[in-house]
């Protein structure tokens, strides 16, 4: 089986497709993008892809979200990774000793009491596999990066201070992408996407109380431009019941009556690493 996953080497989303995985026989391809990923999807160079999707603190990676749209893809699974922010130095060395820190600017901001604490500098890359690997060519040890333990054991770097970041309660929902709609049984997790018929007053709040009327749970809800008109929306939505779920078809027949257009991008199980 082929599958993209955003790179380089050492990354979170590495780690993800690695362990999620971690049971098939795989042909890994590395890409420089989301976008990458979900075009290699889409013309068939790779079955499956494994692109971030939401940050617990960061929020919607609205790159994704259009892009799922943009390539006409689907979504067969999720996996949600802990983030763990550390430390790393390229040897053996004291926290005394460090003078600077290496990482992408969100994982810097997310750690920002530890670098302040210590009066630490920053300087920022492209990701957090990125600083990584570049602490370990520096072969310095006054520099560290900020990365996770699945970077250490790629770049074979030392774990100086563990979980460094500032929120201990960080996670990054990555979703399996693939060009065909799967069907698989005993899902928990529908994800719709909802173009309202018009704009005007409440319509996302009618939208909302069909889904609320029929005791249907909304994990996530995020709005994009429809690209077509400025001001118009269109809504993901994320249902925790799967497509066999008699109150979901009713759901989506109600919107439909309302002339409201609904697709349906995945059904899926979701697995926590």
């Amino acid at each position: 089986m082929k599958i993209a996953y955003l790179g380089p080497k050492g990354t979170f989303s590495e780690e993800a497709a690695c362990r999620y995985f971690a049971r098939e026989e795989t042909d890994w391809h590395i890409s420089h993008s989301i976008l990458d990923v979900l075009e290699a999807v889409r013309e068939g160079t790779v079955d499956k892809g494994v692109v971030p999707i939401e940050n617990s603190i960061e929020g919607t990676i609205t790159m994704t979200v259009d892009g799922l749209l943009m390539y006409e893809l689907f979504v067969e699974g999720e996996i949600v990774l802990p983030v763990s922010l550390n430390l790393l130095t390229a040897s053996q060395t004291s926290l005394a000793n460090i003078k600077e820190v290496w990482s992408i600017a969100p994982a810097l901001a997310q750690c920002r009491e530890f670098t302040r604490k210590l009066k630490l500098p920053t300087k920022h890359f492209d990701s957090t596999a990125s600083a990584a690997k570049a602490v370990k060519h520096a072969g310095r040890n006054d520099v560290a990066a900020v990365a996770s333990e699945w970077a250490a054991k790629a770049f074979d770097l030392h774990v100086l201070e563990r979980n460094i970041q500032d929120n201990e309660v960080n996670h990054t929902r990555f979703v399996i992408v693939s060009k065909v709609q799967s069907t698989l049984a005993n899902t928990h997790k529908t994800m719709l996407i909802v173009t309202p018929n018009e704009d005007n007053a409440g319509v996302l709040s009618k939208i909302l109380n069909v889904f609320s009327a029929l005791n249907i749970n909304l994990s996530w809800i995020e709005s994009r431009p429809t690209k077509k008109k400025l001001g118009t929306y269109q809504f993901f939505l994320e249902a925790t019941v799967g497509t066999n779920d008699r109150s979901l078809d009713k759901a989506i027949t109600i919107l439909e009556t309302l002339e409201h257009q609904v697709s349906i991008l995945g059904s899926y199980q979701t697995t926590h690493l």
